[in-house]
C-alpha cells in the first residue's frame, strides 16, 4: 500500500504532565525551556490510526528485510513511526536493525520457560544496539544543516558503545564528532572504535557521570549538537526493538522483557515502542519488564526497594559491565513511568553473577557481552525466586557483540574473574601432537556410550 496520501506529524513534547510544552525537532533543545524536564518525541496519532492495525503490520511485514533504501534497516522501514518529516536523501543509515531474535530452546527448558529469545541487537554495525538511535539522531542533524541550522559539530559522553555509533554515522554524513570517554574505563575494542572513523577523542580523569556533566555544559553552545540518550531523538530509533521483537514473534508479546539498564534510555525507548503498538492496534497487552543493573552501579535498584517513593544518584563502583557503570541515569525518570506501567521489577547482578550468566548462557551457543550476562543473571535469579514463572515466555535484550569484551571472556575462562563458578570454566589444554596425545584426552574428556 502507498501512505504517501497521509500527513504523519511529530514534534518535542516536554515529559512534565504540568507542563506539556511543545517543540519543533529541527530546534537544537535537549530539555524543556520552561521546567528544565526532558523532552519525548511525540507523534500525531490521530493520523498515524487512519492506516489500520492490520494495514501497519502487512506494511511492516513488507519492508522487513528488504533490499529497497531506506527498508534496508529496521529503523527506516518504520519511518512513519520515527522522523515522517524527514527527506529520504538526508536518511543516514548502515542497515542497523531486523537484528535475529536467537530462540534459545534449549536453555529455556532447562529453566522451564515456554520459551527464550535473546534479541541480538549488537549485531549491528558498529556492534551495540546504539546504533538504532544514532541512525536517527545523525540523520536530523543531517537534516537540519540542510535547512540551514548552523551545526558544526555532535558530540556525546560515553562508556563506550555510544562513542563507536556516533563517530561511525557522523563519518558517514561528513559531520565532525567529538567524545568525551572516561580514561582507563573503556576496552579496548571499544576505544579504537570512533579513533579509527576519526572522531576527536577526549579521555577525561573521571568517570562516565563526569563525562556527562562536561558534554552538556558543552553543548550549551548550540552549534555542537548532544548526542546523548537525554536527546530523545536517540530514543526514537531505539523504540523500534520493541516493534521487532512483537513482529518476529508473530505479532504476540512476550510475558517479560529483561533489558540491562545503565543511563536507561533503553528501557523506556523499549516501553515506548510497546506504547505505540497498543494505542494503534498492533497488540493488547503489555510484557512485564525485568530492569537489570550491574549491583556496582544500581542507584534505580535502590529507589525499586522504596517503591520509587525517591532516587538518589550514586557514585558507580568499577564493573565489568562498564558499559552501565552508571551512578545517575539521565532518563531515570522515563525510566520509572515505563516501569510502573508494565508493573516492571529492577534486579541486580553481582560481578561474579554476571560473568557466571554469560559464560552459562555461551554454553547454549551466544556468545555473550557482560551487559547481557547481568540480563541473564536477573533473569536466573528472577526464575529462581518465582517472580517469572515456570511456562513463561521471556526475551532478554543483547545490547552488544560479545566480541567487543574479548578481555572479559579470555578472564573468565583463564581464571582472573574472582568467585567465579569453577565449572563453567574451559581452558584450552595442550596436547602433544599425535594422534595418541589427542586420543588421551578424549579418553578423560569423553563420555563412553
Amino acid at each position: 500500500m502507498s501512505l504517501t496520501k497521509y500527513q504523519f506529524r511529530a514534534q518535542f513534547r516536554c515529559t512534565n504532565d504540568s507542563c506539556r510544552k511543545t517543540y519543533p525537532l529541527h530546534q537544537v533543545i535537549y530539555s524543556c525551556e520552561s521546567c528544565g524536564e526532558l523532552l519525548n518525541v511525540e507523534h500525531d496519532i490521530d493520523s498515524l490510526k487512519q492506516v489500520s492495525a492490520s494495514e501497519w503490520k502487512s506494511e511492516f511485514e513488507s519492508r522487513f528485510r528488504s533490499s529497497q533504501f531506506p527498508n534496508a534497516s529496521g529503523v527506516w522501514g518504520k519511518k512513519e513511526w520515527v522522523l515522517p518529516g524527514i527527506s529520504d536523501e538526508n536518511i543516514i543509515t548502515s542497515g542497523e536493525g531486523t537484528s535475529h531474535l536467537y530462540d534459545a530452546s534449549r536453555f529455556a527448558k532447562d529453566l522451564g520457560l515456554a520459551n527464550l529469545y535473546v534479541k541480538q541487537c549488537g549485531v549491528s554495525h558498529t556492534g551495540s544496539f546504539k546504533d538504532l538511535g544514532m541512525t536517527v539522531l545523525v540523520s536530523q542533524v543531517k537534516q537540519m544543516i540542510a535547512d540551514g541550522v548552523p551545526i558544526q559539530a555532535v558530540a556525546c559522553a560515553s562508556t563506550g558503545d555510544t562513542s563507536a555509533a556516533l563517530a561511525s554515522y557522523a563519518a558517514k554524513a561528513g559531520i565532525p564528532s567529538i567524545i568525551l570517554l572516561p580514561a582507563n574505563k573503556v576496552s579496548t575494542a571499544q576505544l579504537i572504535q570512533p579513533v579509527a572513523n576519526g572522531a576527536l577523542v577526549l579521555a577525561l580523569e573521571t568517570d562516565f557521570d563526569g563525562c556527562m556533566a562536561v558534554v552538556k555544559e558543552l553543548t550549551k553552545e548550540k552549534s555542537i549538537y548532544l548526542a546523548n540518550s537525554m536527546n530523545s531523538l536517540r530514543i526514537e530509533g531505539q523504540k523500534t526493538i520493541s516493534v521487532e521483537i512483537t513482529q518476529q514473534l508473530g505479532w504476540k508479546v512476550p510475558d517479560w522483557i529483561v533489558i540491562p539498564g545503565g543511563n536507561l534510555g533503553n528501557v523506556s525507548a523499549l516501553g515506548m515502542g510497546f506504547e505505540m503498538m497498543y494505542e494503534l492496534g498492533l497488540i493488547d497487552n503489555y510484557p512485564r519488564i525485568i530492569l537489570a543493573q550491574a549491583k556496582n552501579a544500581s542507584p534505580l535498584y535502590e529507589s525499586f526497594k522504596s517503591g520509587f517513593a525517591d532516587f538518589s544518584p550514586v557514585t558507580a563502583e568499577k564493573t565489568l559491565a562498564s558499559a552501565i557503570q552508571i551512578g545517575d541515569p539521565v532518563s531515570v525518570k522515563k525510566a520509572i513511568r515505563i516501569l510502573k506501567k508494565f508493573n516492571g521489577i529492577v534486579e541486580v547482578a553481582t560481578e561474579e553473577e554476571l560473568a557466571n550468566a554469560a559464560a552459562r548462557g555461551d554454553l547454549y551457543g551466544l556468545y555473550n557481552d557482560p551487559h547481557t550476562g547481568v540480563a541473564l543473571a536477573a533473569l536466573l535469579k528472577s526464575v529462581e525466586s518465582g517472580v517469572v514463572k515456570k511456562g513463561e515466555s521471556v526475551v532478554v535484550i543483547s545490547t552488544a557483540n560479545g566480541l567487543k569484551f574479548t578481555e572479559f571472556k579470555l578472564a573468565f575462562h583463564e581464571g582472573k574473574i574472582p568467585n567465579i563458578d569453577e565449572k563453567l570454566k574451559n581452558r584450552i589444554q595442550s596436547c602433544k601432537p599425535n594422534f595418541g596425545g589427542v586420543m588421551e584426552i578424549l579418553g578423560k574428556q569423553l563420555k563412553k556410550p
